[in-house]
């Protein structure tokens, strides 16, 4: 019996730790996205989550340690790995794959109600911090790697093809403009880019499959390196 109070006691600490953890994550991402990394405080942090100071040492290790945490979950928000390579593994035609695929960027980033994951993303993007490389070996290499196999199988080329890493940076840049683009800009200037997320999905695919058949065209009649 008093092993399985004990047990019992053992689960619920660790469900407490854990939703601590993540209210620590979620407050965290909403005040490094308002002050951004260098101006946020974990008194501040730990504060508005309702938690003892030291928890961010206790769950996260260091204030350093939780910001990379919480770029992750930014990134994640944006562009969930498990959802993509569950589309990725549907029997659909690699185009309409990668439709999917930025259709869900599209809405995450043209919604109504803004994410701090948006913030913080675009904050350490236009002033890199020393835990940019987080972001990008944690959160935005393995979904890179899955979109390169994606490009690689639409335009038909090997994977060492030159041209190919360039095609995904052009093909993703639209999407990372939604980002960084002033909400105003989207509601006001250009609405289009707001009012119908279906018809600027068509419209980015139908832009971007050109440039990928000119990239095409241009790769498979270039001579292909040795073993290529």
């Amino acid at each position: 019996m008093r092993a399985m109070q004990k047990k019992t006691a053992t689960r619920a600490g660790r469900q407490d730790g854990d939703a601590t953890r993540q209210a620590l994550l979620d407050v965290a991402g909403q005040v490094f996205a308002e002050r951004g990394f260098a101006d946020a405080t974990s008194k501040e942090i730990c504060a508005r989550a309702g938690t003892n100071i030291a928890a961010v040492n206790y769950h996260f290790g260091s204030r350093g340690a939780l910001y990379e945490a919480v770029l992750v979950e930014a990134h994640h928000h944006l562009l969930k790995l498990e959802e993509m390579q569950e589309i990725v593994s549907r029997a659909l035609a690699p185009r309409d794959k990668l439709r999917v695929i930025l259709r869900g960027l599209v809405l995450r980033a043209t919604g109504p109600q803004a994410h701090w994951g948006a913030r913080v993303v675009i904050r350490e993007l236009m002033s890199p911090t020393e835990h940019a490389p987080a972001l990008v070996h944690k959160a935005i290499a393995p979904k890179a790697m899955l979109m390169l196999a994606l490009v690689c199988e639409i335009l038909g080329l090997p994977p060492t093809t030159p041209g190919l890493q360039r095609a995904l940076f052009l093909l993703m840049s639209p999407c990372l403009a939604l980002l960084v683009a002033p909400r105003e800009m989207r509601t006001s200037l250009f609405p289009a880019l707001a009012d119908d997320v279906d018809g600027l999905v068509d419209d980015m695919m139908t832009y971007a499959g050109a440039g990928l058949e000119a990239i095409a065209a241009k790769y498979s009649a270039s001579p292909r390196p040795p073993g290529g």
